[in-house]
């Protein structure tokens, strides 16, 4: 076997690799619904063809969900997610702010979804780190890759808020982190400044009224009611 092949093999591994992480970690961010036990089962499958750091940190969050009653998982997911807008998953909030002026930069990520051959998901908005995960998984996963790549710093300002909150989520978006390339120094003081305006407050909500392409995770959930 010659070097070139040698190359190409290495980097179909690590894309299927990055993809099965991209997939895991959509399915762990997901609202902790009553399908929960059958989202990490799935996860549990997928370690097995997963190497490195990211095995690991993926099996993380999968034992703290499991530790969780259902109720709890639920109290624990809106408390994270839906209450502080540090831990927004809204990618476009943190490179657009306000929800009156996102309207472009949401339509960039469903006209992505299109050129892809796909539709963005009626029930939840395109932009949300789990609908781009899933995507990059499962549709185009070079074109997904880009979208996680151009919002590195709002994924890596996710990571330290969860950090600091001592998450179980935190091991999964570190997770993520490890498919994208290492963030130099000005996308690290970019995530400082981004973290140091915020306060810890309610992200924005926002839908859109588009067509869905198959979504494997539950949509975002306002508080827990029916849990």
């Amino acid at each position: 076997m010659n070097l070139l092949t040698r190359l190409r093999e290495r980097s179909a591994k690590r894309v299927m690799e990055d993809r099965l992480v991209w997939q895991a970690a959509s399915l762990l961010l997901a609202y902790p619904d009553e399908n929960l036990a059958a989202r990490l089962a799935a996860v549990d499958e997928m370690l097995g063809h997963i190497s490195g750091p990211a095995a690991e940190l993926l099996g993380r969050t999968v034992a703290a969900l499991r530790d969780l009653q259902p109720l709890e998982a639920a109290i624990d997911y809106v408390a994270t997610f839906d209450m502080r807008r540090r831990c927004t998953m809204y990618l476009t909030y943190w490179t657009a702010g306000d929800t009156r002026n996102r309207g472009r930069e949401m339509l960039a990520f469903a006209t992505a979804y299109r050129e892809a051959g796909v539709q963005p998901p009626s029930d939840e908005a395109p932009d949300h780190l789990t609908v781009v995960l899933e995507f990059a998984a499962t549709v185009h996963p070079e074109l997904g890759r880009q979208l996680l790549i151009q919002h590195r710093v709002p994924i890596d300002v996710l990571r330290g808020a969860l950090a600091d909150a001592k998450s179980p989520y935190e091991p999964t978006v570190r997770a993520i982190c490890h498919t994208l390339p290492v963030d130099d120094d000005q996308q690290a003081r970019r995530a400082q400044r981004l973290a140091g305006d915020l306060l810890e407050a309610g992200p924005p909500t926002e839908a859109v009224g588009l067509q869905p392409f198959t979504l494997t995770v539950p949509p975002r959930r306002e508080g827990v009611a029916g849990v």
